[in-house]
């Protein structure tokens, strides 16, 4: 029998594992694909998660959606770091959760830059600061003043210590000199449960998930973070225009999969987002709502997410926050 060289056998070995490997490519999804949440069920990070999981089953995928909240997303960020990176676990994550935590945790239990493969941004919105109903002030001039005559006294939640809302009050508390307690919550659903009921008395809240409450009147809208209004709510003014110059904070959330996923799986799942997310039914949702899709290509997501890291490193060293 005629031996075959080495060279040959490893030739013939590479020649049997491409077309193997486009198969493997070509036959994703064939399980259903995890899409891990780190808040609690309500918030923004889960509503554009259920949508997500919404457009890929619509396109054939079976999808599971799965709220793993705590540490202002740290506790599912570093679930995906360790995920298998085979296109089966995905994570729709928040600026905090991607961004943030970068520069607010001492040693953070994962890096975005280097666990993660990024598929895409799907939306960005602004805060609002908003109030309970009977919160005596009236506009944001009322709400400073009361805030100064009262030091200590207004407590304001958030989804989570270093989320783009406990930034949002951060910043706005430097601006105003003025001085509040932190209470972080476990997402921002459970922050504006607590602002309806009245037991705390501000927040600042993704707009997209406020709306309804603010247009029944079960929460005070006093100002947006973006640098002109929000149609959806033309009468609210912005922080610039009520006298807070330059204060412009937009919140965003992307989704991203575990470092190494198979670049053809990353691209299919961006098409297949993108594709649901242009859809008319879901896009004029979103935007009734006050969400922007944003849908930009895994590169051009990769090169935000390093400039984000860079942005709010700068902000939390300037505000102090840290955790341990």
């Amino acid at each position: 029998m005629q031996r075959i060289s080495p060279a040959l056998a490893a030739l013939l070995a590479l020649a049997c594992l491409l077309p193997c490997g486009r198969a493997v490519a070509q036959a994703y999804p064939n399980k259903p694909v995890r899409i891990l949440v780190p808040f609690v069920a309500g918030g923004t990070s889960d509503i554009v998660a259920r949508a997500v999981g919404q457009k890929l089953t619509e396109a054939g995928y079976t999808t599971l959606v799965e709220n793993r909240p705590g540490a202002n997303g740290s506790i599912a960020a570093e679930a995906l770091a360790k995920s298998p990176a085979d296109g089966y676990t995905i994570m729709v994550g928040s600026i905090g959760t991607f961004a943030i935590n970068m520069g607010l945790y001492k040693n953070p239990k994962y890096d975005t830059l280097k666990d993660f493969d990024a598929i895409t941004v799907a939306v960005r919105t602004p805060n609002v600061l908003i109030t309970p109903p009977g919160f005596p002030a009236a506009n944001l001039k009322e709400f400073i003043d009361y805030a100064r005559r009262n030091p200590g006294k207004v407590s304001y939640g958030s989804s989570g210590s270093g989320s783009s809302d406990h930034l949002s009050a951060e910043l706005f508390k430097q601006q105003t000199r003025t001085f509040g307690v932190h209470i972080p919550y476990r997402g921002g659903a459970a922050a504006q449960t607590d602002i309806m009921a009245g037991n705390i008395e501000a927040s600042f809240q993704n707009f997209g998930t406020v709306v309804p409450y603010i247009r029944a009147g079960k929460m005070k809208a006093l100002a947006v973070t973006s640098a002109a209004r929000m149609p959806q709510l033309p009468n609210v003014p912005t922080m610039i225009e009520s006298g807070i110059a330059g204060f412009d904070v937009t919140s965003w959330q992307a989704v991203a999969a575990p470092r190494g996923t198979p670049k053809d799986i990353i691209n299919k799942l961006h098409a297949d987002i993108a594709r649901g997310f242009r859809a008319p039914d879901l896009s004029q949702r979103f935007a009734d709502q006050g969400f922007e899709n944003v849908l930009g290509t895994p590169e051009q997501t990769a090169v935000f997410f390093k400039a984000e890291i860079e942005r709010w490193a700068r902000v939390v060293a300037a505000s102090g926050a840290q955790v341990d």
